[in-house]
């Protein structure tokens, strides 16, 4: 998976990952529209723990595919009510950072 840190306006750390499959995509389904082509999600190729490490220490953290969602469920990083579906794909996206 890929895996690429960005630093946020409050000075904290967002952990953008995406899986592998899906990265170069557009998903789209009715209004909601995710393009994966981009610099956001196109970082260094990491493994399982490396991505589970950077995740952990994160302050934010975005989601696509469902290693990435596998991983952040497993470290219990997120709840499985928060997960959204775009053309069939999971993702999550924190809303808000802590102070």
């Amino acid at each position: 998976m890929y895996v690429k840190t960005h630093k946020t306006k409050k000075g904290g750390t967002l952990v953008a990952v995406c899986d592998e499959d899906i990265l170069g995509k557009k998903l789209e389904e009715g209004r909601k529209y995710l393009d994966l082509t981009g610099d956001f999600y196109n970082g260094e190729k990491k493994n399982p723990k490396e991505t589970a490490d950077l995740m952990r220490n994160a302050d934010l953290i975005n989601l696509v595919g469902e290693q990435a969602i596998k991983i952040a469920a497993d470290e219990e990083l997120i709840s499985p009510d928060a997960v959204k579906r775009i053309d069939g794909v999971p993702i999550f996206q924190s809303m808000t950072e802590g102070s």
